[in-house]
């Protein structure tokens, strides 16, 4: 009985290792996405476009992995819950970003989507119903915060409240929500089926928004902004949520969200890079900032009681 329970501890221990992992790596791939997006919509590629022809093209290589691996279609509520999430992570948060960033930088953008990990692990754990110790929402509004104000700090342009901030807020509860229900159905449908069902689910929406986009903005975009649209179609739009919703799914989903702390950290290096905006030494001292706020918070994710059944699952 002891040997099972050790062997058990060590199980859920690689278990909650595993989740990390995963939820790190779809957390590197979405670290681009607003450098990119911000190329493109500036580049010649209309807005609108830019947030639903991205989710066209990756429901097209959704339906192929659906269809080639003859996955099972989806069940009852598990359809209405795929819409919560189309309509959050496919449709909204693009769509939302991609017209904020018309007129905000990268820099500025990161400032406000740095509390998108706050927001998800709110909305993860109402839904769940799940109790977590106090600490945990201390230090997740820290990290936070730190986050937020690093980005601030970094983009110098977080001194009142602009249209672009509201789209982008919208973004974020868009995004929290979508995440949230999404690491919970890839418990059942597994995370590249449900992501995968999420963008066939919007296809109607995005096909026809595309379609409208294209024809009222032709596009004037040369190679880099289409090699930008490429990465967020195939990648951020989909690759990158096979990790992310695998990472939810493993958990603890209140843990692996503050992951994505680190996000502004790496957004911000990709825009220094690409976009040649300014990186100076406050980007180190609040990037290790928000790391060391990301690391303790998912170290002091659950309560003990929660903690224990994890054990004894």
């Amino acid at each position: 009985m002891k040997q099972h329970s050790s062997a058990t501890h060590s199980g859920a221990g690689l278990l909650s290792r595993a989740g990390l992992l995963w939820g790190m790596a779809g957390v590197t791939a979405f670290s681009f996405t607003v450098p990119l997006t911000r190329i493109a919509v500036t580049g010649g590629l209309s807005p609108l476009f830019v947030g639903t022809g991205r989710a066209v093209v990756a429901a097209a290589l959704a339906a192929v992995a659906l269809a080639a691996t003859r996955q099972r279609l989806p069940q009852g509520r598990q359809w209405l819950r795929l819409t919560v999430i189309a309509a959050g992570v496919v449709i909204g948060f693009p769509v939302l970003t991609s017209y904020a960033l018309t007129t905000a930088s990268a820099g500025h953008s990161a400032v406000v989507i740095a509390v998108l990990p706050a927001a998800t692990a709110v909305v993860a754990v109402v839904r769940e119903h799940q109790p977590v110790r106090p600490v945990f929402w201390l230090v997740a509004a820290m990290g936070a915060a730190v986050a937020v104000g690093f980005a601030a700090v970094q983009s110098g342009e977080a001194t009142g409240l602009q249209w672009s901030d509201l789209l982008l807020l919208g973004a974020v509860v868009a995004a929290a929500v979508g995440y949230a229900e999404g690491g919970l159905l890839a418990r059942e449908l597994g995370a590249w089926q449900t992501v995968s069902w999420a963008l066939v689910v919007s296809v109607p929406v995005t096909g026809a928004l595309a379609g409208y986009a294209w024809w009222q903005q032709p596009s004037t975009a040369g190679a880099p902004e289409w090699a930008a649209f490429a990465y967020l179609a195939v990648v951020s739009m989909y690759l990158g949520f096979f990790a992310w919703y695998r990472g939810l799914a493993i958990g603890p989903m209140s843990s692996v969200s503050q992951i994505q702390l680190i996000q502004p950290v790496l957004t911000i290096c990709w825009a220094a890079i690409i976009l040649h905006e300014a990186l100076t030494w406050p980007v180190v001292v609040g990037g290790a900032a928000v790391i060391v706020c990301a690391t303790v918070a998912v170290r002091t994710r659950m309560s003990p009681s929660v903690r224990q059944e994890e054990i004894s699952a």
